[in-house]
Protein backbone atom coordinates (compact mmCIF):
# COMPACT_ATOMS: atom_id res chain seq x y z
CA UNK A 1 0.00 0.00 0.00
CA UNK A 2 1.46 3.20 -0.86
CA UNK A 3 1.95 5.92 1.66
CA UNK A 4 1.87 9.82 0.89
CA UNK A 5 3.70 12.44 2.66
CA UNK A 6 2.18 15.69 3.18
CA UNK A 7 4.05 18.33 4.24
CA UNK A 8 3.38 21.32 6.22
CA UNK A 9 1.45 23.97 4.09
CA UNK A 10 0.75 21.02 1.71
CA UNK A 11 -2.36 18.79 0.27
CA UNK A 12 -2.53 15.98 -1.73
CA UNK A 13 -5.35 13.15 -2.41
CA UNK A 14 -4.88 9.45 -2.86
CA UNK A 15 -7.18 6.45 -3.79
CA UNK A 16 -7.46 3.16 -2.26
CA UNK A 17 -4.96 1.51 -1.49
CA UNK A 18 -3.50 4.22 -0.12
CA UNK A 19 -2.61 6.45 3.21
CA UNK A 20 -2.21 9.72 3.74
CA UNK A 21 0.08 10.77 6.23
CA UNK A 22 1.23 14.56 7.66
CA UNK A 23 3.89 14.40 10.95
CA UNK A 24 4.13 17.26 13.77
CA UNK A 25 0.60 18.74 13.54
CA UNK A 26 0.88 21.48 16.36
CA UNK A 27 -1.13 24.64 15.84
CA UNK A 28 -1.84 23.74 12.21
CA UNK A 29 -4.87 21.10 11.39
CA UNK A 30 -4.64 18.44 9.47
CA UNK A 31 -8.17 18.34 7.33
CA UNK A 32 -8.85 14.80 6.38
CA UNK A 33 -11.56 14.49 3.72
CA UNK A 34 -12.70 11.07 2.51
CA UNK A 35 -15.65 10.31 0.15
CA UNK A 36 -16.59 6.58 1.09
CA UNK A 37 -18.57 5.48 -2.25
CA UNK A 38 -15.23 6.06 -4.52
CA UNK A 39 -12.67 5.41 -2.10
CA UNK A 40 -10.69 8.72 -2.17
CA UNK A 41 -8.96 10.31 0.51
CA UNK A 42 -7.93 13.80 0.60
CA UNK A 43 -5.39 15.62 3.54
CA UNK A 44 -4.35 18.78 3.95
CA UNK A 45 -2.20 20.14 6.55
CA UNK A 46 -3.04 23.99 7.20
CA UNK A 47 -1.22 26.44 9.25
CA UNK A 48 -3.40 29.44 9.13
CA UNK A 49 -6.52 30.29 9.33
CA UNK A 50 -7.33 32.78 6.37
CA UNK A 51 -5.59 33.81 3.22
CA UNK A 52 -6.75 37.74 3.66
CA UNK A 53 -4.69 38.40 6.88
CA UNK A 54 -1.26 38.01 5.21
CA UNK A 55 0.15 39.43 2.31
CA UNK A 56 2.26 36.29 1.26
CA UNK A 57 -0.37 34.20 0.04
CA UNK A 58 0.81 32.40 -2.82
CA UNK A 59 0.38 29.00 -1.26
CA UNK A 60 -3.16 27.86 -1.49
CA UNK A 61 -2.15 25.07 0.58
CA UNK A 62 -1.04 26.95 3.69
CA UNK A 63 -5.00 28.69 4.66
CA UNK A 64 -7.86 27.02 5.79
CA UNK A 65 -10.29 29.10 3.58
CA UNK A 66 -7.61 28.33 0.32
CA UNK A 67 -6.96 25.13 1.07
CA UNK A 68 -10.01 23.39 1.50
CA UNK A 69 -11.18 24.20 -1.74
CA UNK A 70 -8.37 23.15 -3.58
CA UNK A 71 -8.53 19.96 -1.95
CA UNK A 72 -12.18 19.14 -2.73
CA UNK A 73 -11.44 20.20 -6.30
CA UNK A 74 -8.15 17.70 -6.33
CA UNK A 75 -10.47 15.19 -5.41
CA UNK A 76 -13.34 15.73 -7.90
CA UNK A 77 -10.46 15.79 -10.28
CA UNK A 78 -9.65 12.74 -8.94
CA UNK A 79 -13.44 11.09 -8.90
CA UNK A 80 -15.08 12.11 -6.03
CA UNK A 81 -18.31 13.18 -5.37
CA UNK A 82 -18.37 16.60 -3.55
CA UNK A 83 -21.65 15.35 -1.83
CA UNK A 84 -20.56 12.19 -0.61
CA UNK A 85 -17.57 13.74 0.96
CA UNK A 86 -17.10 13.90 5.03
CA UNK A 87 -14.36 15.23 7.08
CA UNK A 88 -12.48 14.41 9.98
CA UNK A 89 -10.27 17.19 11.35
CA UNK A 90 -7.19 16.58 14.01
CA UNK A 91 -4.42 19.39 15.50
CA UNK A 92 -5.29 23.00 16.29
CA UNK A 93 -3.61 22.26 19.31
CA UNK A 94 -2.35 25.28 21.67
CA UNK A 95 1.69 24.66 21.96
CA UNK A 96 2.99 27.45 24.15
CA UNK A 97 1.35 29.09 27.02
CA UNK A 98 1.54 32.93 26.60
CA UNK A 99 0.47 35.67 29.67
CA UNK A 100 -2.05 37.37 27.59
CA UNK A 101 -5.34 36.27 26.22
CA UNK A 102 -5.39 37.50 23.00
CA UNK A 103 -6.57 35.71 20.41
CA UNK A 104 -3.99 36.42 17.59
CA UNK A 105 -1.92 34.03 19.61
CA UNK A 106 -4.31 31.11 19.93
CA UNK A 107 -3.66 29.91 16.57
CA UNK A 108 -4.36 26.52 16.83
CA UNK A 109 -8.42 27.47 18.56
CA UNK A 110 -8.67 29.95 15.09
CA UNK A 111 -7.57 27.58 12.78
CA UNK A 112 -10.11 24.85 14.17
CA UNK A 113 -12.90 27.69 14.32
CA UNK A 114 -11.72 28.39 10.52
CA UNK A 115 -12.06 24.91 9.43
CA UNK A 116 -15.43 24.32 11.27
CA UNK A 117 -16.82 27.25 9.34
CA UNK A 118 -15.47 26.71 6.02
CA UNK A 119 -16.73 22.84 6.27
CA UNK A 120 -20.23 24.02 7.33
CA UNK A 121 -19.90 26.57 4.75
CA UNK A 122 -19.38 23.49 1.78
CA UNK A 123 -22.09 21.71 3.47
CA UNK A 124 -19.43 19.44 4.28
CA UNK A 125 -19.95 17.16 7.64
CA UNK A 126 -17.32 16.75 10.54
CA UNK A 127 -17.85 12.88 11.82
CA UNK A 128 -14.94 13.07 14.03
CA UNK A 129 -12.25 15.40 15.63
CA UNK A 130 -9.26 15.31 17.86
CA UNK A 131 -8.40 18.84 18.39
CA UNK A 132 -7.21 21.21 21.45
CA UNK A 133 -4.66 20.40 23.92
CA UNK A 134 -1.20 20.98 24.18
CA UNK A 135 0.66 18.26 22.08
CA UNK A 136 1.82 17.57 18.98
CA UNK A 137 -0.06 14.95 15.99
CA UNK A 138 0.82 13.20 13.70
CA UNK A 139 -2.22 11.59 11.67
CA UNK A 140 -2.69 8.89 8.93
CA UNK A 141 -5.76 8.83 6.76
CA UNK A 142 -6.61 5.30 5.25
CA UNK A 143 -8.47 5.28 1.92
CA UNK A 144 -9.70 1.74 2.11
CA UNK A 145 -12.23 3.14 4.67
CA UNK A 146 -11.32 6.96 6.05
CA UNK A 147 -9.97 5.83 9.44
CA UNK A 148 -8.03 8.44 10.82
CA UNK A 149 -5.03 6.73 12.69
CA UNK A 150 -4.26 9.77 15.52
CA UNK A 151 -0.43 9.57 17.49
CA UNK A 152 0.55 11.56 19.90
CA UNK A 153 3.29 11.87 22.09
CA UNK A 154 2.35 11.00 25.87
CA UNK A 155 -1.12 10.59 24.97
CA UNK A 156 -1.20 7.27 23.34
CA UNK A 157 -2.58 6.30 19.53
CA UNK A 158 -6.44 6.57 18.59
CA UNK A 159 -8.47 5.72 15.42
CA UNK A 160 -11.02 8.62 14.99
Amino acid sequence: MKKIKVGMADLNTVKAPGILTTLGLGSCVGIALYDRYNKIAGLAHVMLPSSNEIRNNENKSKFVDTGIDLLINMMVEEGAVKKYITAKIAGGSQMFSFNNNSSVLKIGERNVLATKMKLKELNIDIISEDTGGNYGRTIELNAEDGSLLVKTIGHGVKII
